[in-house]
C-alpha cells in the first residue's frame, strides 16, 4: 500500500508541477504530461517498473476520449462536411500512409509493418495543434479551418485503423531498430506483451475475413442497442434522483462496451466511438460528457505520463544523428504531402504554410497504435521503442514548427486575407463591422425598421449565410482602411463595431474617430477594460456583450424572491442608469496596461461609486413601496 501511495504521489506531483508550466509557456498540456513522465522516469529514475501496468489502466482514457469524440460528431454535421473530410482529410491520411509505407518497405521492413507505420505517422496531435491555433487566434483563418477539418478526419480515422491492425498480424516483421544501426539502449528480446490475451476470446481461431464480419455484427449491435435501449435505461436510472447514479451509468456504458469488445478480441475504442456517434443526438449527450470528462482527463494525462516514463532516451544518446534524421524525415514527408494538398485545394498564401507546418508532427494517437500493434505482434519491442521516440521528438518540435510558420507569414504579409475582398458597390449611412451573433441582431433591427446597412465581415461563411437569407453583406477585413472608405465611412452617420476580436474593435474605432470626428460610433465590448479602451479610442456608445442580458436575468431573480414586477423593473433601470454613469467616471481614471487592482485612484473611486449605487437603489426602493401601498 505504501508503495502505491508513493508512486501515485510522484505521478500526481510531477503533473501538478510540470503541466501548468508547459501550458503557460504555450507548449500545451500533452507536451507537459510527456515532460512530467520524462522527468520522473528517464531523468530522475523515480518511476519505471510499474509503468506497463499503469499504462494498461490509463489506456481507458483513450477509450473515453474516443467516446467523447463520437458524442461531438453529429451524423448530420458529418454529412455536411463530407467533402472536406473525405477530400482534404481523407487524402491526407491516405497519401501520407502510402508515402511512409513505401519508404519503410524500401528500407527493408515488411509491407505490414510499413503500413502500420504509415497509418500511425499520418496522424497529427489534435491536442497540441488545436490548443496552439486557439492561443494564436488562427482557428478562423483559412489555414486554421483546413487544419481543423484534417484533424477531425484523423480522429475518425483512428477507429478503422484500430480495426484493420488485427488483420495485419503476422509472425515475422522484417527489420527492427538494429537494421538502422541502433544497438545500444534497446532491449534485444521482446517482452511477453502477448501474454495478456482477452478473456474467452471468441475469434482467436477465425481467419481475417471472419474477424471483419464479427466486427460488423458487433457494430450493428451497438447501434441498435444505443438507439432503442439507451433512453429507457437512462430514464429508469434518473428516476432514482441520485446524482451519482448518472456517473455510474455513464461509466458502465463505456466500460461495458469496452469489455465486450475485448471479450471478442476487438478494439474497445471502436465500440465506444460508435456508441458516442449513436448518442450524439440524444438528450443525454451533455450529461454523458459531464460525467465522463473528468475520468477521461485524468486517465489521458496518466497515459501520456507513462509514455514519457517509457521513452528510451538511450537510443537517442547512442545514435543522435540517426534518430533526429528519422524524426525530421517524418516531418518533411508529412509537410510535403500537406503542401501538395494545399495546391490541389487552393489554400493560398501564409495559410498554406500554417496548414503544412501545423500538421507535420506525429500525434498522441500514435502512442496508442504503437501499443496496440505490439500486442498484435506486428511491431517488435525494439522498433516500437524507436517509433515512440520519434513521435515524442516530433511533438516536442511542434512549437518550432509554428515559429517557422510565423516567420514565413511575416515575410508574406500576414495581414492579407485568404481570398480577395469583395468589391463594395454601395455605400450607406449605417456601417456594421462584424456580423456574428451580436451584429446580426443589430442589423436585423435596423433593416426591419426600414433603413439599409452596409455589412463587412472577414468570415466568408457568415457572409454566405447572410446571402442565403436574402441579406447583402461584403466579405473583407473591416480593419482595412480602404474597405471602410469604400463602404462610405466619409458619408456615414453611424458605425457599429461588432467584431469578435477586442484588438480589431479598437483599431476600427480609433481609425474611424481619427478620420471622422463627427461620426457616431457604437462599439461592442468584451469586458470593463475593453470598455475603457474603447472609450479612450473615441466610441460614443459602448455595449458590453453580456451586460443587458445579465441585468434582465437579475430582474427575473428579484421578481422570484418577493419583489413585484414593477419594483424589479424600477430597480433594474436604476442600476443600469447609475452603473453606466459610474463607468464613465472610472474610464477617466483607467491607465492602459496597468491592472486595476494596482490603481489606487481607480479603487478609491470604484468603492465610492459602489456606495452611491447602493444608496440610489435603496432610495428608489423606499420611494416605490409607499406608492404601491397607497395604490393598493
Amino acid at each position: 500500500m505504501e508503495s502505491f501511495l508513493l508512486q501515485a504521489s510522484i505521478y500526481l506531483g510531477a503533473a501538478v508541477l510540470i503541466v501548468p508550466l508547459a501550458v503557460r509557456l504555450g507548449l500545451g498540456s500533452v507536451l507537459g504530461y510527456l515532460a512530467a513522465g520524462i522527468l520522473v522516469g528517464p531523468i530522475l529514475g523515480l518511476a519505471g517498473t510499474e509503468t506497463e501496468d499503469l499504462q494498461h489502466f490509463a489506456e481507458f482514457g483513450v477509450v473515453m476520449m474516443l467516446f467523447l469524440i463520437g458524442l461531438e460528431l453529429d451524423p448530420r454535421a458529418l454529412w455536411d462536411m463530407r467533402h472536406k473530410l473525405l477530400g482534404l482529410g481523407g487524402l491526407q491520411v491516405v497519401l501520407t500512409t502510402a508515402l511512409i509505407a513505401v519508404v519503410a518497405h524500401w528500407l527493408g521492413l515488411s509491407w505490414q509493418v510499413g503500413l502500420v507505420l504509415g497509418m500511425l505517422f499520418s496522424l497529427s496531435s489534435t491536442a497540441i495543434v488545436l490548443q496552439t491555433l486557439s492561443e494564436k487566434n488562427l482557428m478562423r483563418t483559412g489555414g486554421g479551418r483546413a487544419t481543423f477539418a484534417v484533424l477531425l478526419t484523423q480522429d475518425i480515422a483512428v477507429v478503422p485503423i484500430l480495426a484493420v491492425i488485427p488483420l495485419l498480424a503476422i509472425s515475422g516483421t522484417g527489420m527492427t531498430a538494429e537494421t538502422f544501426g541502433i544497438t545500444d539502449g534497446v532491449a534485444k528480446t521482446e517482452a511477453a506483451t502477448g501474454a495478456a490475451e482477452p478473456l474467452l476470446t471468441l475469434v482467436q481461431s477465425l481467419p481475417g475475413w471472419a474477424v471483419t464480419l464479427m466486427t460488423l455484427g458487433i457494430v450493428a449491435g451497438i447501434i441498435l442497442a444505443g438507439h432503442f435501449l439507451t433512453r429507457p435505461v437512462f430514464r429508469f436510472v434518473h428516476a432514482s434522483r441520485l446524482p451519482e447514479m448518472s456517473t455510474f451509468i455513464s461509466l458502465l456504458m463505456v466500460l461495458g462496451i469496452a469489455f465486450l469488445m475485448m471479450l471478442v478480441g476487438l478494439s474497445p475504442a471502436l465500440g465506444t466511438f460508435l456508441a458516442g456517434v449513436v448518442l450524439a443526438n440524444s438528450e443525454f449527450r451533455h450529461q454523458l460528457e459531464a460525467d465522463i470528462q473528468p475520468f477521461k482527463g485524468i486517465l489521458m494525462g496518466l497515459f501520456f505520463i507513462t509514455v514519457g516514463v517509457g521513452i528510451n532516451f538511450g537510443i537517442l544518446a547512442a545514435n543522435p544523428v540517426m534518430v533526429l534524421s528519422l524524426t525530421l524525415g517524418v516531418i518533411a514527408a508529412k509537410a510535403a504531402v500537406l503542401l501538395l494538398l494545399s495546391f490541389i485545394f487552393k489554400i493560398r498564401g501564409h495559410n498554406r504554410w500554417l496548414f503544412a507546418l501545423g500538421l507535420a508532427q506525429a500525434g498522441e494517437f500514435g502512442f496508442l497504435i504503437v501499443s496496440f500493434a505490439r500486442k498484435q505482434s506486428i511491431l517488435p519491442g525494439s522498433l516500437a521503442e524507436l517509433v515512440l521516440l520519434i513521435i515524442s521528438l516530433s511533438m516536442l518540435l511542434t512549437p518550432a514548427l509554428f515559429i517557422g510558420y510565423e516567420a514565413l507569414a511575416r515575410r508574406m504579409k500576414t495581414r492579407e486575407v485568404e481570398d480577395p475582398a469583395d468589391v463594395i458597390d454601395e455605400k450607406g449611412l449605417i456601417i456594421i463591422a462584424g456580423i456574428g451573433r451580436f451584429g446580426q441582431n443589430v442589423n436585423r433591427l435596423v433593416r426591419m425598421s426600414g433603413h439599409s446597412t452596409v455589412v463587412l465581415d472577414s468570415d466568408m461563411a457568415a457572409i454566405e449565410q447572410m446571402r442565403r437569407f436574402g441579406a447583402k453583406g461584403f466579405f473583407g477585413d473591416p480593419t482595412r482602411p480602404e474597405l471602410l472608405e469604400a463602404a462610405g465611412l466619409a458619408e456615414a452617420s453611424v458605425l457599429v463595431v461588432a467584431v469578435d476580436s477586442p484588438e480589431n474593435a479598437l483599431k476600427i474605432t480609433a481609425y474611424a474617430r481619427k478620420h471622422r470626428p463627427d461620426l457616431h460610433i457604437i462599439a461592442r465590448a468584451y469586458d470593463r477594460p475593453h470598455v475603457f479602451a474603447l472609450y479612450q479610442a473615441g466610441a460614443n456608445d459602448i455595449v458590453r456583450e453580456t451586460y443587458d442580458s445579465s441585468i434582465r436575468a437579475g430582474r427575473y431573480v428579484l421578481e422570484n424572491i418577493g419583489f413585484t414586477d414593477y419594483e424589479a423593473a424600477k430597480l433594474a433601470k436604476t442600476y443600469f442608469k447609475v452603473e453606466r454613469a459610474a463607468l464613465r467616471d472610472l474610464a477617466e481614471l483607467w491607465v492602459p496596461g496597468q491592472p486595476v487592482h494596482l490603481n489606487d485612484a481607480y479603487i478609491a473611486r470604484a468603492q465610492q461609486l459602489e456606495r452611491d449605487l447602493a444608496a440610489a437603489m435603496s432610495e428608489d426602493l423606499d420611494e416605490t413601496r409607499p406608492n404601491l401601498t397607497a395604490a393598493q
